[in-house]
Formats: C-alpha cells, structure tokens, sequence
C-alpha cells in the first residue's frame, strides 16, 4: 500500500521565496505534524512525505497511491483543496486534517474523502485501517491525543535540504488570546511529553539546528517551569551539539535558572509576542499575561540577551485601540526593549477564534469570498476592516515600522551591540540584513494585493 502526505505550498513561503535570497531557507519549516504520522504508520504502508514548499512535484508522473493524506494551515486551504482535486479525479481517496479541517469541517468535507478533526495521533491506525478496506468514514473525531504516546517523528522521509531540524516537547497553551487558534485546536490544557523522548528524537535529527515548535515551551505555572528545567538538563547531559529556537513568553526571563539551564542545552534564540506596545492593546487581545508583575521589558531582555539568546520580538498591527502613527510606535519600543529582531504581523481573525468570532458578527471581515480568499491569511496581509486604520494607511503603517526597525543606522546600532557583548553577531548580522533585503519584495506584495482589492471593490 502507498500513502502519500502531502503539505500544501503556503503562499507565506512564496513571499519569501528561497530563490529571492539564499538566508530565506531558514524560514522554511518541516512538515513536523505529517512526520509523526509517519511514525505511527504500520511498515506495510510505502510512505512519502512531500514537502510543496521545497518545490512542487511532478503528480503525473509519480506512481499513483492508494492514499493520500493531506494538512493545511488556513492559508494553504486553496493549495489542499487543488492537490485533493486532482488524486480525488484519478480514484485515489484523500483524507484531511490539520488545523484548517477542524475548524472549517463543512467546507473541507465538500474537497476530501474523510476529514480529521482535531489531533489526529489517537485514530490514524482506524483511518489506514479504512482505508485498506475501502471504507473511509466522513468524518474522524482524533480529539486530544495522549501526549505520552506520540511517537518521535520520522526524520528520514524529507530530504536533507531543510537549516533547521523540528521537534515538539508540548502541546496546547495556559494564555488564551483571542486571536490565537492553538487553545481551540490544541486545548488549554498544557502537555509535557516523556524526556527521554524529546531527547531521543533530539538525537535523531540530522540538522545542526532545530526549531522547538511548541507554542509556549516553557509554560506559565511553576510546575511547568521546573519541568522545563529539568528537560533543559537532559539535554544539556545528553551533549546534544544542537543549537535551537523556541517561543516563549516573557517569563522565560525571570528565572535566571532556567536561563542558565536553557543556554546550556543549546538554546541560541527565542521567538516572544509582545504583540502591542500599550497596555490597551493587551487587555483588548486578552493577554493579560504580559502585564503582570510590572515586568520591565527592557531588562528582561538584557538578561536573556546575557545567554547569549538572540531575541525576535513580535507585534501586530491592526488592534482596535491603533491609530495612525502606530507602526513608528512599535519600531521605537521594540527598538527600546532591545530585541535583536522584530516581526510585525497584520491582525488576521483566523476560523475558530475568538477574533473570528467577533469580526464576523461586526461585518469586518473585508475578504470572505471563501476558499479563494484564503490564501491571503497568511497574517501578512490587512484582510480585515480595521477600526482606526484604512487599508492605505495600515499598509503604510506596516512599511514605516519595518523600513524604521530595519534602516541602516538601527541594524549598525544592534551589531555593535551584539560584537561588544560575543552575542553572535554575525547571525545577528546575517538576520538582519536578510529582513531588510526583503522589504523591498514585500512592498510590491502588499501594493499587489491592494491593487487586487482595489479592483474587487470597484467591481
């Protein structure tokens, strides 16, 4: 029996497509969630795992399956639903899942054979099973998986063309912002997996560096952080010799231990949401998280940055309480934290959230001819009607903030910074540039998209 798994090219990549610059490989990820799959896959079944976003295969010419396994993030529905067309029309069935199915469960079902909802772990042997009968239900309700039972993920399926490894050590997330999807997905409910399992796929992963791809790796309550202390010291033992990136949140700078411990296992950056400059923005997104504490930002990140940690902080543009004026605003501050990189994103209302929820009932969301319009929900684009911003000036908002952070004098400023601290300078460097390089690319992406809006309306 021959399964192919299948992630769908995401227009996000395309953005910053590869060939555009040779530092852009390093913002295109595995596969992770179609990789443990694999691992749960009976040997009888001959897998390939295809990666679109390496480059798009060759259908026709490729020996035809008896399966094909599709996932898709919201902004790769389009693409899912174009591969599923095609083996749909040569007789192969094909199942869905991923995070876009579960939210968007009718529409999928119009586009598959059988659509996953939820984790997919618990119910993929009863879906292969199926399958080799020729049975396949609508509909596989996976639920939340057993966390100890998920298996490490198979390494050896994609080729060795990836800058960074991937692994996941948990799931779900305490916070619960509104405009996230991981609590809806993957429950607030926060699971650790087995550390000796994190550490044995560690093991197996043949890049140098690795992205952690959990949500919030380290947790909020304390027990979650001495867990993650203690991961931290299996790994570290272990003498790995893997550099690796992971989100956090802002607690990961309060504990001087854990930082300690964290660098020692390897860790080299940290990716944390800030998500808006003012305290009227946290409250509005509901992560009241950030405000706790009265944290200084700022000395928070010296004292990750003295781990020799870089720091990519990450903001949205878009929140009810922005005016005009707030992309300068966001440049300045994350430029006054001190974070090494800065990633701004559009406030996207993605299926499922409470984000969605409420702009849907107020009317604001400006692109809803779906699925088409789907892939512009990549964050990178204004899809929503915004309370204080038009499109023009909250894609000029976007730009400023960018062309500020990332100009000339700021990028010198922040090498400076990181040569007379031996703080990596030269992926700072590298970074950097690589960010400012692609300003250009994403000026003619957004003035692409406005012209096409601009025609929708007038039509």
């Amino acid at each position: 029996m021959r399964l192919y798994l299948i992630n769908p090219s995401n227009p996000l990549v395309s953005i910053v497509n590869v060939k555009e610059s040779r530092w852009n490989r390093y913002r295109v990820w595995k596969p992770l969630s179609l990789m443990v799959l694999a691992g749960l896959t009976p040997p009888e079944w001959d897998i390939s795992i295809i990666d679109e976003n390496l480059g798009v295969p060759d259908y026709p010419t490729m020996p035809r399956p008896d399966l094909v396994g599709i996932t898709a993030f919201t902004s790769q529905a389009n693409r899912a639903y174009e591969v599923a067309a095609h083996f749909r029309c040569l007789g192969v069935p094909v199942v869905m899942g991923g995070i876009h199915a579960t939210m968007c469960l009718e529409e999928s079902m119009q586009r598959v054979d059988s659509v996953v909802t939820g984790e997919a772990e618990r119910i993929w042997h009863e879906v292969l099973e199926d399958a080799r009968h020729g049975s396949l239900k609508r509909r596989y309700d996976g639920g939340r998986a057993e966390i100890d039972d998920v298996p490490s993920a198979r390494q050896d399926l994609l080729p060795a063309r990836y800058a960074f490894g991937a692994i996941q050590t948990t799931r779900g997330c305490p916070l619960n912002c509104n405009f996230c999807s991981v609590t809806a997905f993957n429950g607030a409910l926060y699971r650790q997996r087995p550390i000796s399992d994190v550490v044995r796929e560690f093991q197996s992963i043949r890049e140098k560096h690795v992205l952690v791809v959990d949500d919030n790796l380290i947790g909020t309550r304390p027990e979650h952080i001495a867990r993650a202390k203690d991961l931290f010291r299996a790994m570290a033992k272990a003498n790995l010799r893997k550099k690796w990136i992971g989100q956090a949140t802002m607690n990961f700078a309060d504990d001087e231990e854990l930082l300690t411990l964290a660098a020692k296992a390897g860790c080299t950056g940290v990716f944390i949401g800030f998500e808006s400059p003012t305290t009227e923005g946290l409250l509005e997104i509901g992560k009241k998280f950030n405000l706790l504490k009265g944290r200084d930002f700022r000395t928070s990140m010296r004292r990750i940055q003295r781990h020799n940690i870089l720091v990519m902080g990450s903001f949205i543009i878009g929140l009810d309480v922005d005016g005009p004026g707030i992309g300068k605003c966001i440049a300045e501050v994350a430029e006054h934290y001190g974070v090494d990189f800065l990633n701004v994103l559009f406030l996207t209302p993605l299926p499922g959230t409470r984000l969605w929820d409420q702009m849907k009932a107020q009317g604001r969301i400006a692109l809803d001819a779906f699925p088409e319009d789907w892939k512009y929900y990549t964050l990178t684009f204004p899809v929503a009607q915004y309370k204080q911003l038009s499109l023009d000036i909250i894609i000029e908002e976007m730009l400023s903030c960018d062309r500020d952070f990332y100009s000339l004098p700021r990028i010198l400023r922040r090498m400076w910074s990181s040569f007379w601290q031996r703080r990596q300078p030269l992926i700072s460097l590298v970074c950097n540039l690589s960010y400012r390089d692609n300003l250009r690319l994403n000026r003619k992406t957004l003035a692409d998209f406005k012209r096409q809006r601009d025609s929708i309306i007038r039509a």
